[in-house]
């Protein structure tokens, strides 16, 4: 068989794995020469902890486990076994840390309450002020600006994989076939549409009422730090965002404990990872309303270079790159993906939201078993 996969970020690229290590020929076209959306602008977190309970976050834990296989294959995807820290500093943050641990899915995410000096032995560069931890066993990274390049050169090898850049898809032609902006007609046995956040053009015309929305997002990435940080690190308004933190704590916290009024405005947590090279990826913020603005602001950055000093105990690095991106999020926030029959043996799947870069392995999986790759 031979499948047409249209769209080179993380979710393309795992329905392109999906299908080369099924025995297929994949035709993988992208309109960038590289994938330059979200999944090289995220985290690179691989982020099991405050996922809902159910089916979002079995997705999760099966991409957990389908990570962390692929990594050992594909070293330059840097993946790393490294769990999470969600510090709190109170006892109101403290209780819904507690009733997280009560989930009946507790130890399948490797919850675990820790007091501060437990979570410091585990990362002893978190030398600021907080008084316990929410770690989460099964978290893990990987590298946001090097995965899909590895895992393009992996699938190369193949000898089953070619792969199109700077090729833009104006229209399915007919049963399973394409045609790109060179004018180049491509024939398959089913095509892949996985274009993230580009919902306008041949999307909107093939799915016009596509129940998904774009969201927009405010990182920064430091200079090395000098020492690992050897967790994620996530604060306290990780609860706010997060569905596996509701609870009644939450709900205490959240009428007794309003947000820092920058973190309201812009719906904001702090989540920071370590690179390769030593430095920090930290954000976010999240905007939903389009038209979003084509520039970034500042007092986000002020506001997470300050809650991050206050957790490490020491001055931030030199902030070395700021950046936007925008992800698709299906507008039920509960469902894992989008996946629609566009036309005959032509499928688009999208709107993982925030979840793309953890569960992009299962839900290419999940593909390829239903379509009976």
């Amino acid at each position: 068989m031979r499948v047409i996969v249209v769209g080179a970020g993380v979710l393309g690229t795992m329905h392109a794995w999906q299908a080369v290590e099924r025995g297929h020929e994949v035709l993988h076209i992208e309109r960038e020469a590289e994938a330059r959306g979200a999944s090289v602008r995220n985290f690179g977190q691989i982020w099991v902890s405050g996922r809902a309970g159910g089916e979002e976050l079995a997705t999760a834990l099966r991409a957990r486990d389908l990570w962390e296989g692929i990594g050992a294959r594909v070293p330059g995807l840097g993946f790393r076994a490294i769990g999470s820290l969600t510090l709190v500093r109170n006892a109101a943050e403290r209780a819904v840390a507690e009733a997280a641990t009560r989930r009946p899915d507790a130890a399948a995410r490797g919850y675990r309450l820790l007091t501060a000096d437990e979570a410091r032995e585990l990362n002893p560069a978190l030398r600021g002020g907080f008084t316990g931890a929410l770690w989460c066993e099964r978290d893990a990274a990987v590298e946001p600006r090097l995965a899909q390049r590895a895992l393009k050169d992996e699938l190369l090898t193949s000898g089953r994989y070619t792969y199109l850049g700077g090729r833009e898809v104006r229209e399915v032609t007919g049963e399973r076939s394409v045609r790109d902006d060179h004018g180049e007609i491509h024939h398959g046995d089913a095509v892949i549409l996985c274009t993230g956040a580009w919902l306008g053009g041949l999307v909107r015309e093939l799915i016009p009422d596509l129940p998904v929305r774009r969201v927009r997002l405010q990182m920064m990435q430091t200079d090395p730090l000098g020492e690992p940080l050897t967790t994620s690190v996530a604060d306290a308004d990780s609860f706010r965002y997060y569905p596996a933190y509701r609870s009644d704590a939450l709900d205490a916290l959240n009428a007794g404990q309003a947000q820092a009024p920058t973190a309201a405005e812009h719906r904001m947590q702090l989540l920071m990872v370590q690179r390769a090279d030593g430095g920090l990826t930290i954000g976010d913020t999240h905007e939903y309303e389009t038209p979003f603005a084509f520039d970034t602001v500042e007092e986000p950055y002020e506001h997470l270079t300050g809650v991050v000093e206050s957790l490490l105990g020491r001055p931030l690095p030199r902030i070395r790159r700021r950046w936007a991106g925008v992800y698709a999020q299906c507008t039920d926030t509960s469902r894992v993906v989008h996946r629609q029959q566009a036309r005959d043996g032509v499928w688009l799947v999208t709107g993982p939201g925030g979840r793309g870069m953890t569960c992009s392995p299962a839900i290419a999986e999940t593909t390829a078993n239903e379509l009976g790759w």
